[in-house]
């Protein structure tokens, strides 16, 4: 009989270990993304290896191309806007024509096309298509001292620009008052499509595709280790690029974490987590920032999305008018860097665009867009990434394992608090909240995203983290 009670225990052992093995082997399994391997070029894939050689790039116009800007310019048309409207019904078209008188007769963009060539920019053929990146080492290293890579990814409407005022203080941080523990070498490409990376000929170029591409990117710069930082797309792209490749990115740092799969406990604490904050592991500052959630967290997404629902449908269309429109294009584009800065300045004549930015830097992204003609295909990410519906994907319903910090500024657009990010990367070793500054961190606020970076990357390589993922 005892022994019996015996074998039974020992099957059921078996079975349980069984079980345990499964879900810990089936849950391994799961945890990778697929590298995906794409051809992006024109007709059929050539038969040939493709031509691995980077070579240097600089930004260039011709005399024509800036003529024919100024024609256009010459040539607006614009709209009475209604009296008192600020930017509560889009850009204000009486602070547009400020705008673009500034852009005719006192934006110098040739000597903005020398800020773009400050840094070493360059090129290489990934799956068929150019890819452009600037890539910044260290002014000096100190001895002993490596640098650490690092890639950068903007999104819409930003560009590869975004980030030139933060470079210095990653590369250099000790002569910017900042740190010199870690010192990074800083790469930024353009994502395909967008700036002076070429456009994707054919259809399903998604967020996938695009991390797949810059893993390969970082690769081929002989980088078998780096860290990953993003918001917008880039938020995206470099959490895909951690699911990917788990092993080889040693951080993810993200001034944006916004989950899209959205669970029962996720609903309830929209529902509840006002008056429950504790339950749900709400601090204070979450409270404040998402609620009320009608006003808050719904309502503001509706008023700020129009844009991705038609570029998430019929991108082409829209894309025409402003690909023809250097003004129409500035209307679009300059709305974005108003609202997501600060909601607050819809209630603005000028939109506040001028107070965390110049004109100069503005019209230089705006410039990006007008002389590479990418508007169309930098929209078309939207469909490429949304049209198969929001939650469906593999990636929307894997975790990220890589050690993670989050940055999360109080004038984003959505806020994802720690514990609804916390399901989705399991490994968050920093979550802070940031004291001001919104959607275009990079650029609005350099310091304060550099030092968030800085202070991660230290937390991470002093206690190992990466090895222990």
């Amino acid at each position: 009989c005892s022994s019996l009670a015996g074998i039974m225990l020992l099957e059921v052992f078996l079975v349980l270990g069984a079980v345990i093995i499964y879900f810990l082997l089936s849950k391994k399994k799961e945890e990778t993304l697929s590298f995906k391997e794409g051809w992006w070029g024109k007709g059929q894939k050539p038969d040939t290896v493709e031509d691995t050689t980077i070579w240097p790039f600089k930004v260039e116009t011709t005399e024509e191309e800036l003529s024919d800007l100024f024609r256009r310019l010459d040539q607006a048309r614009f709209t009475e806007p209604l009296e008192d409207s600020c930017f509560n019904y889009g850009t204000n078209s009486v602070y547009l024509r400020k705008v673009v008188s500034y852009w005719k007769n006192q934006f110098n963009w040739k000597k903005q096309v020398e800020v773009l060539n400050k840094y070493p920019q360059f090129k290489t053929k990934i799956q068929g298509i150019d890819i452009h990146f600037v890539h910044v080492k260290p002014p000096h290293l100190p001895e002993g001292q490596s640098a650490k890579p690092l890639l950068m990814v903007h999104g819409w409407p930003g560009s590869f620009y975004e980030f030139y005022k933060i470079i210095p203080l990653l590369t250099d941080p000790a002569s910017h008052g900042l740190s010199s523990e870690h010192i990074f070498e800083v790469i930024c490409p353009s994502i395909p499509g967008y700036g002076f990376s070429e456009a994707p000929h054919k259809k399903d170029f998604n967020s996938v595709s695009a991390a797949s591409i810059f893993y390969e990117l970082m690769l081929r710069l002989g980088f078998n280790e780096f860290y990953a930082q993003g918001g917008d797309w880039g938020w995206l792209i470099c959490t895909n690029l951690a699911q990917i490749a788990p092993n080889h990115v040693k951080g993810l740092h993200l001034n944006l974490a916004t989950v899209t799969n959205m669970g029962f406990v996720h609903l309830l604490s929209i529902l509840l987590g006002r008056y429950l904050p504790g339950l749900f592991g709400f601090q204070d500052e979450d409270v404040r920032r998402m609620f009320p959630f009608l006003k808050k967290g719904l309502y503001k997404i509706l008023v700020e999305s129009g844009y991705a629902h038609i570029q998430a449908t019929k991108p082409d269309t829209v894309g025409c008018g402003l690909n023809d429109s250097p003004v129409g294009l500035a209307a679009y584009i300059l709305e974005k860097f108003s609202t997501w800065t600060d909601l607050e300045f819809r209630n603005l004549e000028d939109g506040g665009l001028e107070r965390k930015f110049s004109l100069d830097d503005l019209l230089t992204n705006v410039m990006i867009y007008w002389v590479s003609g990418c508007i169309v295909s930098s929209m078309r990410f939207y469909k490429e990434n949304m049209k198969k519906g929001i939650g469906t994907q593999k990636h929307e319903r894997l975790t990220v394992q890589v050690p993670t910090g989050i940055a999360s500024f109080p004038n984003e657009v959505a806020h994802t608090p720690q514990a609804w990010a916390q399901k989705k990367y399991t490994n968050i070793v920093s979550f802070r909240f940031m004291p001001r500054g919104g959607h275009f961190a990079a650029l609005e606020e350099p310091e304060l995203l550099a030092e968030d970076i800085l202070q991660f990357v230290g937390k991470v390589e002093k206690e190992q983290l990466w090895r222990k993922k």
